[in-house]
């Protein structure tokens, strides 16, 4: 985000934490007033800074679950498809664009390694997906 000052940053970093909090809330924690913070957000969604919100579900999986990164290739010009059907998908927590041999990396997490294997199966499913590559995580260094 470009041509941003400490304010915006500020109410952008807010937002990322509760996408639902009320102006009146974040008019306290940042310092103003509920005009001045609604003047901000209609200028950060004005001007394209913040494209819309969003919900965190809770985290529906336990420290024993089953975590991996999943490199995934697309055919042509149907990445937009397929990041649409992907995001639909509640056992990818995250999904990222990249460059090189992989055009997308995905984190995902499921229950059991059953629940783990259907969830590969519904990605490579997805029409559009080449090809993935897939790396459980045994545990963070």
């Amino acid at each position: 985000m470009q041509n941003l000052d400490d304010l915006d940053r500020r109410l952008v970093a807010i937002l990322r934490e509760d996408g639902r909090a009320p102006i009146s809330k974040l008019a306290t924690i940042l310092g103003v007033t509920r005009a001045t913070v609604q003047a901000r957000l209609d200028k950060l969604i004005d001007s394209g800074a913040v494209l819309g919100f969003t919900i965190r579900a809770r985290q529906e999986h336990g420290p024993d679950g089953v975590h991996a990164i999943m490199s995934i290739e697309v055919s042509g010009h149907s990445t937009t498809a397929v990041i649409r059907k992907l995001r639909g998908m509640p056992e990818l927590r995250q999904l990222h664009s990249t460059n090189g041999k992989w055009d997308l990396v995905a984190q995902i997490t499921a229950d059991s390694l059953p629940d783990f294997d259907r969830v590969l199966r519904e990605v490579r499913q997805v029409q559009g997906i080449t090809n993935s590559e897939t790396s459980i995580l045994l545990s963070s260094v």
